[in-house]
């Protein structure tokens, strides 16, 4: 992770600087004093590159200079603007401009440690905002390559005009270093092979975490079958690995006794399909379904890292999904911790069976003003919504509301779908009180309704990630693979309803 470090330039170019960003905001960027110097500096050569590229300082526009001076090494511009030509949120705007920064300086693959963002007068207030972005847009999960690649520097200085206080950048860069900590560790948990992350090893990563604040509790085997967790223990007796749940509890609100918030994740470290296999063509991602409690963890760590006004639980449900002599069968009956009881028609539809006992034993443990689950839960999510969405049913208009707000400032992108009594009764079984699934027309929707006979009168939502946990294509701050999805969305969730 890339080290930051923000100062008050006096002189623009910094003398030390040999790799420099700068940062131009749309239309008049030329004129700014920073530009200026800068051309100054290379003799008009900037200007030049400036008119013969065509470069306008728009959103996502680059243009890159090599050794354009004798001590400037590489001068790379970066467009942030102009806001009235934008769809992003401010706030995304920024961190993209951050991370395209970052990209830059990689790509020209010069081997210096240290870089420089420069921002000109009209961006000064943006410094953290940029700095988060550039730190997501550089993160790489290169832990099992022999040979490392070229991973850019590690050390960034950012040069502001200082129009925000030293204090008030300090302030808001320590709540986005929090979260840019707790976005990464979600990542690479979503990113580490199965092999490696499986229910025991992610318990112990989540003990490890030592956040002062955010406390755990496990439940094994024997405590969830004492509760009666019969849907989870179903999807998880087939593996030779144990299952766990977690419970990460923060108390940050003024009244320690306050109903907490609660968010919810399936968990499921490898997902076969069960006895119902999955086809063996990209079987190798399903080492990712278990988004929905990394994205947890991660908010989680987020909310105690910043030391967030709030009451909050983490409920994450920890199991393997594999086919074995002793595999749950298609046609079994089990009966839920809510007392339930559920028909596994495919046991490939095997997430909502581990939410199921989750939702119901934290509504009932804990009496949560409100909960929020995450999971990869359809493959139909992703034909309905693409990568650019996550899926956003809810039994509460308000509730969804915050949320589609939240994930609008962010950039992580909510679509509210439809649920109905047309699809619950669906769900009905001729031999148990349910079936877990419907059929395929609707099926996330289906999944949806599944989920809501266990939340009780509790306003819930459940966010179907399974098109956007994971990143086929790097952006600005994601790079292919694991994108953390939903850690900011929750972080912002929370932060709105702090104020």
């Amino acid at each position: 992770m890339i080290s930051v470090d923000f100062r008050t330039y006096s002189s623009v170019p910094p003398e030390t600087a040999h790799s420099v960003v700068l940062f131009c905001d749309g239309a008049g960027f030329a004129r700014d004093a920073a530009f200026q110097s800068f051309d100054r500096t290379l003799q008009g050569r900037l200007a030049k590159a400036v008119k013969a590229q065509e470069f306008k300082g728009e959103t996502g526009q680059t243009l890159s200079l090599l050794s354009p001076g004798e001590t400037i090494l590489q001068l790379h511009l970066i467009g942030v603007g102009p806001k009235e030509k934008n769809v992003l949120s401010d706030r995304e705007r920024f961190q993209q401009a951050g991370g395209y920064g970052f990209q830059a300086l990689k790509k020209t693959k010069l081997k210096e440690k240290k870089a420089v963002f420069i921002l000109p007068e009209a961006l000064g207030d943006e410094a953290a905002l940029i700095a988060f972005g550039a730190r997501l847009g550089a993160y790489e999960f290169s832990l099992y390559r022999s040979e490392k690649k070229e991973a850019g520097p590690a050390h960034l200085t950012i040069f502001h005009p200082g129009k925000k206080s030293d204090q008030a950048l300090s302030a808001q860069w320590k709540e986005l270093d929090a979260l840019s900590e707790s976005v990464l560790m979600t990542r690479d948990l979503v990113s580490e092979p199965a092999n490696v992350l499986y229910p025991e090893s992610f318990r112990a990563r989540i003990e490890a975490l030592q956040i002062p604040g955010l406390e755990t509790d496990v439940l094994d085997r024997a405590a969830m079958t004492s509760l009666g967790f019969g849907a989870l223990l179903g999807v998880a007796q087939g593996s030779a690995k144990p299952p766990f749940t977690i419970i990460l509890r923060y108390q940050g609100a003024t009244d320690r006794e306050a109903a907490p918030i609660a968010f919810i994740g399936k968990g499921v470290t490898f997902d076969s399909g069960g006895i119902s296999i999955k086809p063996a063509a990209g079987m190798e991602e399903m080492k990712t379904d278990m988004g929905g409690a990394a994205a947890v963890v991660g908010a989680m760590s987020a909310l105690a890292r910043r030391k967030a006004r709030v009451n909050a639980i983490g409920v994450v449900g920890l199991v393997e999904n594999m086919v074995s002599g002793d595999a749950q069968r298609p046609g079994d009956v089990v009966r839920s911790y809510s007392g339930q009881t559920i028909e596994v028609q495919n046991t490939d539809a095997e997430g909502r069976l581990v939410l199921a006992d989750l939702l119901a034993y934290t509504r009932d443990t804990y009496k949560p003003c409100l909960m929020v689950n995450l999971a990869t839960l359809t493959g139909a999510i992703v034909v309905a919504l693409g990568h650019e969405y996550a899926g956003l049913f809810s039994n509460d208009a308000a509730l969804s509301q915050e949320l589609e707000q939240a994930g609008r400032v962010t950039g992580e992108s909510l679509w509210p779908m439809p649920m109905g009594e047309a699809y619950n009764r669906r769900l009905d079984s001729d031999i148990a009180d349910m079936k877990n699934i419907g059929g395929r027309p609707g099926s996330s929707s289906l999944a949806a309704e599944f989920l809501k006979r266990f939340v009780g009168d509790t306003p819930w939502a459940h966010l179907d990630i399974a098109g956007t946990a994971w990143c086929d294509k790097g952006t600005a701050c994601i790079p292919k693979g694991a994108s953390g999805f939903g850690v900011q969305l929750l972080n912002q969730f929370v932060a709105e309803r702090e104020n």
